[in-house]
């Protein structure tokens, strides 16, 4: 404890609060956009929202979301400046799906106790991947629970705030008939399913992260600390360019049930397994915890992080798009008719 005060004694070092904030300082200011009025630090950011002003009927968008159970692979590798970039990935990639811009990201760390320098590992995370979103990270809040977490301990969330225009808000009413499914390569696990993967390979199985493992390539620890990959700005700039009907951000739940909920109920998704192989980290944990086929797959994202509904023609600029900037890309299927007794997702065939 840096204090001597009656609330040090309880626990709660606020000495090592500030300290913390003048370390994160440097990177949230690599965020900035030019609407942040306020610096860190204040009681509430300020964004310029004259900016809107451009637009002929703007709507906000919002999301809020947290890193799940992965956060447990991170404080016991000791590495902390990953999976701030999770937590943005999964806020800013669910505000992409109705085609919003994402404008600026809170955070909220709870923890046992501050250690300012990995509070700031934890923040240079979150800012990195807001540069990567075009986001301004304007503001957060970091709490210490002594008592209700160890010393060790934290968790983390957040919420992102955008902007679309009212006639180009993405959606199941723009599904058509014919519409090709694009789907976008993973990074990994991204940061869902963190749980059943923690019991099958570590309580399980035994386990080491810092066991290298060749399947994989590296070590468990670094497969499974993989930042979940951030398309938003891809995505904006495929339906720029581009139609595209729809989007579908692949998180809990996997492909099938995250996408019937950007499928009208007069059509149904039927994706092609063949179209692609699932990374090497999904056979292993279905394999050591004899996970059957359709358990792994509404559990895990097997490989597809982001999927894009469209017409026929905008496949190919969108695949040669995604190429461009460096995501895998590829045709995965196709928008049926739906009748009363089809599902409205359906994954068939072999993974490649």
């Amino acid at each position: 404890m840096t204090g001597s005060s009656a609330y040090a004694r309880a626990g709660v070092d606020i000495h090592a609060g500030d300290a913390a904030v003048e370390l994160m300082k440097k990177h949230v200011a690599t965020t900035t956009r030019p609407e942040v009025i306020t610096g860190l630090g204040g009681f509430a950011g300020l964004f310029d929202a004259s900016a809107l002003r451009d637009y002929r009927h703007p709507v906000l968008a919002t999301s809020t979301d947290g890193v799940g159970t992965k956060v447990a692979i991170a404080r016991a590798m000791g590495i902390h400046n990953t999976i701030g970039f999770d937590l943005v990935g999964m806020l800013v990639d669910d505000l992409v799906v109705v085609g919003a811009e994402p404008l600026f990201v809170t955070d909220y760390i709870a923890c046992g106790a501050v250690v300012p320098e990995r509070i700031e590992a934890i923040v240079e995370g979150i800012a990195a991947a807001c540069v990567q979103a075009g986001a301004a990270l304007i503001g957060g809040e970091t709490a210490e629970h002594p008592g209700l977490l160890a010393p060790d301990e934290y968790d983390l969330a957040g919420a992102t705030t955008g902007v679309v225009e009212s006639d180009q808000i993405l959606g199941p009413q723009r599904v058509q008939l014919g519409d090709a499914i694009v789907c976008l390569a993973s990074s990994g696990l991204h940061s869902n399913g963190y749980s059943l993967v923690r019991q099958v390979l570590l309580d399980q199985a035994g386990m080491d992260l810092e066991t290298h493992v060749d399947d994989l390539g590296r070590t468990l620890g670094e497969e499974l600390l993989t930042p979940t990959r951030i398309y938003a700005l891809d995505c904006l700039q495929a339906a720029r360019t581009t139609e595209v009907h729809a989007m579908c951000h692949v998180t809990g739940g996997g492909v099938a049930n995250n996408m019937a909920r950007v499928m009208p109920v007069h059509l149904s998704a039927r994706i092609d397994r063949s179209t692609w192989a699932p990374g090497p980290i999904f056979g292993l944990v279905q394999r050591v915890g004899s996970i059957s086929q359709p358990d792994i797959e509404e559990t895990l994202n097997m490989g597809v992080g982001m999927v894009v509904i469209c017409p026929q023609e905008s496949v190919a600029p969108i695949v040669a798009l995604m190429t461009a900037r460096g995501i895998l890309a590829w045709d995965g299927g196709v928008v049926t008719t739906r009748g009363p007794e089809d599902p409205a997702v359906e994954v068939r065939g072999r993974y490649q």
